[in-house]
């Protein structure tokens, strides 16, 4: 098992948007128990941020003057500059809302994030990048196997493609202020411990997951990768793919990318179950590694 990052490598104050999501409830968290001061953010559903433990704060991140506020300690009972930012909030996936209303509520608030974050003088940015860049639902085969940071973004949607805009936008900030650090993460399937009594049915046919290439990321390797991230110091734009370290089937990957994409080159001798979203650059920069797995639970 990795070590924990040492807390003194991590910001002492860090706001979290999407903090009330499947994966912002688990960064929330994971990082109050590391000692983190969190001022957690959504607008999910209009609550009472009285009704959400800890400090909370409801805010629409399509409008920049909000933002500012959140981060700036402007909000009233929500004082203190923010140190770091970790960016989840966003409509989660294609075909929830019109195409044309989901690329206006993510690149608004993507911008709003990352335009208030170099305003208010912070200088790391953590932000959710995506798998689908990778080239999801793979109807056109990944160009090899196990899939990774170093070929272009590949979009297939419209959700994709803000992903590979934020990828890029992020690029140019850092160019414009050296000495700030933005890590985008592509995470893999946020899954539950709840949600892995599925898992066992995916085997009956391959390809109903073969749109990721059988991956997922458990929501508390999840935290452990924002956390990992927060505490990486190089300066400029980076991105990793984040998953577990298995699939999400029974039978090994080998054996699935014979059946399902045969003709694809597998570039390294493979684990049994090993993930096919490569992990490597994470572990080998973040000293990223997962703690948990499906098996562990079903």
């Amino acid at each position: 098992m990795t070590d924990p990052v040492s807390t003194s490598a991590l910001p002492a104050r860090v706001v979290v948007t999407g903090a009330t999501g499947k994966l912002g409830r688990a960064v929330v968290a994971h990082l109050r128990d590391r000692g983190v001061d969190v001022l957690a953010v959504d607008r999910a559903g209009g609550r009472d941020p009285r009704d959400v433990e800890g400090e909370f704060l409801l805010a629409d991140l399509t409008d920049y003057g909000q933002v500012v506020e959140a981060f700036t300690g402007g909000a009233d009972e929500h004082p203190g500059r923010a140190d770091a930012v970790v960016h989840l909030a966003a409509i989660p996936a294609p075909g929830l809302l019109p195409n044309a209303a989901t690329f206006a509520n993510n690149s608004a608030a993507t911008y709003n994030v990352f335009a208030a974050a170099r305003a208010a003088g912070i200088k790391r940015v953590v932000w959710a990048s995506s798998e689908t860049v990778l080239g999801l639902p793979f109807d056109t085969p990944p160009p090899y196997a196990p899939v990774d940071e170093d070929y272009p973004p590949r979009p297939e949607t419209t959700y994709s493609l803000n992903k590979a805009l934020e990828e890029e936008m992020a690029r140019h900030f850092c160019r414009w202020d050296p000495e700030l650090t933005m890590v985008g993460l592509r995470f893999s399937n946020v899954m539950d411990v709840e949600d892995y009594a599925q898992f066992p049915s995916f085997d009956a046919d391959p390809r109903l997951r073969r749109w990721n290439l059988w991956g997922y990321i458990d929501a508390r390797d999840g935290a452990q990768a924002v956390e990992r991230a927060l505490a990486y110091d190089r300066p400029g734009a980076e991105v990793f793919v984040i998953a577990n370290a298995d699939t999400v089937m029974s039978r090994s990957s080998a054996a699935l990318m014979a059946e399902v994409y045969p003709g694809v080159e597998i570039r390294k001798e493979l684990g049994e179950h090993e993930t096919l979203l490569s992990i490597d650059k994470a572990r080998r920069l973040l000293g990223y590694e997962p703690r948990h797995s499906w098996r562990d639970h079903v």
